[in-house]
């Protein structure tokens, strides 16, 4: 039967996976009368936004291939985890919930558990994998995400493990089955991959070099993303500046984004992440005559220090980058600027530390992710000398996390009063006669409402900010 079925398979993609899904309807009834019961599965998603959009794809796979979804990762009979690499620490604490889900009893000893994403990529961690977790039945990386019918259809039929990682990224495949979480708004891939090799950042090892999508292929998924309800889409991809690249055209990121704004029904554009050394006036210029694109931009800095900007392989200056945040903030003066910044780089000083301290000062950032820095074995970063000890890395990150709070308290505080425009996301989670909503620059606005607001960009009044949100009413 398997070898029949492979033997008529369709060569090109999606055809093949839609092909894989549905065969595999006769294999599923099988399991599902061996266990006594319609098979459910549970996807756990670490990581990016990228990582998010690429479980919605899984996640429709599933479930058009007859799996229920369950909210139990510990009771599902299909356990996917996609995972992040992006920091050591993260690696281990997956390991440890690996075991932990294997160690806690379950009345289905016929799991089937799928480990797949960034982490699957390392060849160090298949063979761990491979060698202590054995339960795992699955495992692929990031660039055949969308194989997993295919994958799955083979396993249900002689339960062998597999392990399908590719050294290389083939051709980029869309259109297959997703499932949003959200029904109003929606990640759009337009990019895979990184051409940067920050020295301290594994994402190209794992997902390959810069891979633009042809802008025809991600028009006709905004304007079917439009048809179906969805009010705001964010495009994707490790360095959306650079989209274009690696396409024989003229297209670039400002003119994609003007192409968008077009689309009927789409009220809003996010995009996520900027890199600031193809950050152009272009775009700069197409984000302040936009009534779409949203507010706000992540523009991660990762040191103020020259000195340290070098050795992380960023390719601008801290001048350079303080220059284009204020200019930003001149032409677009609402928009919210965040950031991304690591403490304890192999050979960081105080001093260098001090400049990071500054930029922050100066350009008055509304949030940033901060973050310890921790080796990844494969980087160039991993291998430099000036390690530090715990105790300075404590005292300095402190200073720097103290210094961004300081900041993004005082520039959430400046829309006290106005009335802003949010896109309601879901009912508070403390409290349900509250909802809470989305502003165009990223922040969080909580307020009484009914759940009929769901889904709709509706306008709020600002009364009071809480730090990091605002509560406020419907106008």
């Amino acid at each position: 039967m398997l070898g029949s079925v492979f033997e008529n398979a369709p060569v090109n993609e999606p055809e093949r996976q839609y092909y894989f899904i549905d065969h595999s309807s006769a294999l599923r009834a099988e399991k599902e009368r061996k266990l006594g019961h319609a098979m459910t599965f549970h996807v756990t998603t670490f990581g990016c936004q990228m990582n998010a959009r690429d479980s919605e794809k899984m996640t429709g796979i599933l479930t058009q291939m007859g799996f229920c979804e369950s909210d139990s990762e510990t009771g599902a009979d299909i356990v996917l985890f996609n995972t992040c690499t992006i920091r050591d620490n993260a690696n281990q604490k997956f390991y440890g919930h690996l075991g932990s889900l294997n160690g806690k009893s379950t009345k289905n000893s016929e799991r089937i558990v799928i480990v797949c994403g960034c982490m699957a990529q390392e060849s160090e961690c298949v063979k761990r994998l491979e060698e202590s977790y054995g339960f795992v039945n699955i495992i692929f990386g990031t660039h055949n995400i969308y194989k997993l019918a295919e994958l799955i259809y083979r396993y249900l039929y002689d339960g062998r493990n597999i392990t399908d990682v590719w050294d290389k990224p083939g051709d980029i495949v869309e259109d297959i089955p997703s499932i949003r979480k959200y029904p109003f708004k929606s990640g759009v891939n337009i990019m895979f991959g990184c051409n940067n090799y920050c020295t301290y950042c594994i994402v190209p090892y794992v997902r390959g070099n810069e891979r633009s999508r042809n802008a025809d292929e991600i028009l006709r998924e905004c304007y079917h993303l439009a048809s179906d309800g969805v009010k705001e889409v964010m495009l994707l991809g490790q360095n959306v500046n650079s989209y274009g690249n690696s396409l024989e055209n003229d297209m670039n990121f400002p003119k994609l984004l003007k192409e968008v704004e077009k689309i009927d029904g789409i009220e809003r554009i996010r995009f996520m992440t900027s890199h600031p050394k193809d950050l152009s006036d272009e775009l700069i210029q197409v984000m302040k005559d936009s009534k779409k694109i949203c507010r706000h931009i992540h523009l991660p800095l990762q040191s103020g220090s020259t000195r340290i900007l070098t050795a992380m392989n960023r390719r601008y200056t801290k001048e350079q980058y303080t220059d284009l945040a204020l200019k930003i903030r001149r032409e677009i003066p609402q928009i919210s600027i965040t950031t991304d910044i690591i403490v304890g780089f192999p050979g960081e000083t105080t001093r260098d530390v001090d400049d990071t301290i500054d930029v922050i000062k100066k350009v008055h950032f509304d949030g940033a992710f901060t973050f310890v820095y921790s080796p990844r074995q494969g980087t160039p970063a991993a291998e430099m000398e000036g390690r530090h000890d715990p105790e300075w890395i404590r005292r300095e990150f402190d200073r720097v996390l103290t210094a961004v709070q300081d900041e993004s308290k005082s520039m959430a505080g400046r829309f006290t009063g106005n009335i802003e425009s949010v896109l309601v996301e879901e009912i508070n989670e403390k409290d349900e006669s509250y909802l809470s909503g989305r502003m165009s620059n990223n922040l969080m606005v909580h307020f009484p409402g009914e759940p009929s607001f769901i889904g709709k960009i509706i306008n709020v009044r600002l009364l009071e900010c809480r730090g990091f949100y605002y509560m406020g009413e419907i106008v």
